[in-house]
């Protein structure tokens, strides 16, 4: 009886531990180059084993997640950013070049190891010079624990990401950038939807070699959906440049989930989107079953010479390529920032899921973005100062006490409030470029306000999305025009913010954030547009280095680490 009872007992652990215990979640990633036309267009794009968007990682709140990443590129480096992952307790995780690692060299095979703390929706993408838009992009997509219970009911579960795609590779981007005279890289040429888009091929200039709108690469993306039920539809951004609008004809959206954190439900007609959120809106097919629908997403924000990204809503038993009988419903205006605004304005923590800040904060930071010129070259900046990355990461350089690698002058925590003209062109333009960080006292709470402004043209000012690493920040408020140090923090919700990882900076306005240097690291804050950060638009925050764990060696082997870490 007593072996029976031994028995029974290691049988019950052995059979119980596997569904207590959180699960390793293990990935095995090719990245290289090859020929695809995503938009019909023939061109060089990275890929996952083969595909873009990679695969989607799968995991449940809790688990730890094991990415393998070979750099097949042959002749350019990489790193992966795990975007909306805190990596708490893992800095060296977080896949940023130049800030938590050096980068991954051709032929070398890196390992990210993380754990997934939160249910919700998120992204990975490169993280090297501007990579990203080269195809380099995949969904993270966090169940909930077992017996935990959303705020919400569906019966599917959907993922799409959309972004804008260039004909023209990185290289040339880059080089026009940083040229004398200045050469923009101009407005992307197709939107895709899950790395589907339909480029025009009728030019003279083009061959069906090199674009072909009958290859199946590009045939439009399709969510087959039964009639009657409920979907989930995970919709994330990963622009390079543009500012988004997502619709679906004939059918509402209710907004439940941003960046990971449940809204006070919602309905939109057009989700406003912009380059690095995510979020979850519920569609009944509820509509007439016999035709699919239109899936469209347009340019907002930036006059529209970018063809739209259209994919179907395909209401089985119909054939998912068959064209819906209308024509593709058209997008907001693009110069109308009111219902965007009006948006930003409208996402609110859910009443059961409000996570509550601290009524003061410890440190204002004001971050003016402005377009400047330094020694001739164009440049973004911050208050003025236009960021580099140093050849050491400041992780390392800073864990290892490396001070020299990076400028120890703070930079400047605000502007001149008083005589700065917001709405013209400054009447100086030039600005100074720094390495230097802002170092934020651990467990202190601090706030970050955005503050748009115009750029080098007249009448311009352009939409910013800004994204933080490590953090999640509640949103305290935006407004049009100056920001009053006086008056505006008297409007700032306290009661039910949202928070999120990616917020918009809408033109001529503000955005007010506050967030806890709670994370032990060194962690990027910048501009998601792609051009923006290269041009410079971006800040690091250091906070907690004391109590970084041992530092992996993989993380190393460039600037002043060469060598480190070996025998």
């Amino acid at each position: 009886m007593l072996l029976k009872l031994l028995a029974l007992c290691l049988f019950t652990s052995l059979v119980y531990v596997p569904i207590a215990e959180a699960r390793i979640r293990h990935y095995k990633w090719e990245v290289k180059y090859e020929y695809k036309s995503p938009d019909c267009y023939k061109k060089l794009m990275i890929t996952i084993n083969g595909r873009s968007p990679g695969p989607t990682i799968l995991a449940q709140e809790g688990d730890t997640v094991i990415v393998e990443v070979t750099n097949k590129l042959l002749l350019e480096n990489l790193a992966i950013h795990w975007h909306g992952i805190r990596q708490i307790g893992t800095p060296w995780s977080d896949g940023t070049e130049g800030v938590t690692q050096c980068p991954v060299v051709p032929g070398d095979t890196f390992k990210y190891q993380f754990k997934v703390d939160r249910a919700g929706t998120y992204l990975y993408h490169a993280h090297y010079g501007m990579q990203r838009e080269s195809g380099l992009y995949g969904s993270i997509r966090v169940s909930v624990p077992d017996n935990f219970t959303e705020p919400f009911a569906y019966d599917y579960d959907r993922s799409i990401i959309l972004t804008d795609w260039y004909h023209k590779s990185t290289y040339e981007q880059a080089t026009g950038l940083s040229s004398i005279p200045f050469v923009w890289v101009g407005e992307p040429q197709s939107l895709l939807i899950q790395g589907k888009g339909k480029f025009n091929c009728s030019s003279a200039s083009l061959t069906a070699n090199t674009c072909n709108t009958s290859n199946p690469e590009c045939s439009p993306y399709a969510i087959t959906v039964i009639p009657g039920k409920t979907y989930r539809l995970r919709v994330a951004s990963l622009t390079a440049l543009s500012a988004l609008s997502f619709q679906i004809e004939g059918h509402n959206m209710t907004v439940v989930e941003a960046d990971g954190h449940y809204v006070e439900p919602f309905v939109v007609k057009n989700l406003f989107i912009y380059s690095g959120e995510t979020y979850s809106v519920l569609i009944q097919a509820d509509q007439d079953p016999s035709r699919n629908y239109w899936m469209t997403t347009n340019v907002v924000s930036r006059p529209p010479n970018t063809t739209e990204g259209l994919g179907f809503l395909n209401y089985y038993p119909n054939h998912p390529r068959r064209s819906p009988p209308t024509v593709a419903p058209a997008g907001p205006i693009w110069n109308d920032t009111a219902p965007r605004l009006a948006q930003s304005l409208a996402i609110k923590a859910h009443h059961d899921f409000i996570v509550t800040p601290p009524t003061t904060s410890d440190r204002v930071i004001v971050f003016l973005n402005t377009q400047n010129e330094i020694n001739g070259y164009r440049h973004w900046s911050v208050n003025n100062v236009s960021f580099t990355l140093p050849h050491t990461p400041y992780l390392i350089a800073l864990k290892e006490k490396l001070h020299h690698q990076f400028s120890q002058t703070p930079p400047p925590e605000g502007y001149d409030f008083a005589n700065y003209d917001i709405y013209n062109v400054a009447k100086n333009v030039n600005a100074t470029t720094s390495n230097a960080i802002y170092r934020l006292g651990f467990n202190t709470t601090v706030d970050i306000i955005l503050q748009n402004a115009n750029t080098m043209f007249a009448n311009n000012s352009e939409t910013h999305p800004w994204h933080l690493h490590g953090h999640d920040f509640w949103v305290l408020g935006y407004g049009e025009g100056k920001f009053d140090m006086n008056k505006d923090p008297k409007k700032y919700n306290l009661v039910n913010p949202i928070m999120k990882n990616t917020v918009p900076l809408h033109p001529y306005g503000w955005t007010a954030l506050r967030f806890k240097a709670d994370n032990p690291g060194a962690w990027l804050f910048h501009c998601h547009i792609e051009a923006h950060f290269y041009m410079g638009m971006g800040v690091v925050f250091e906070e907690g280095i004391d109590k970084v764990g041992e530092l992996p060696s993989s993380i190393m082997g460039c600037g002043e680490t060469k060598g480190f870490g070996k025998p």
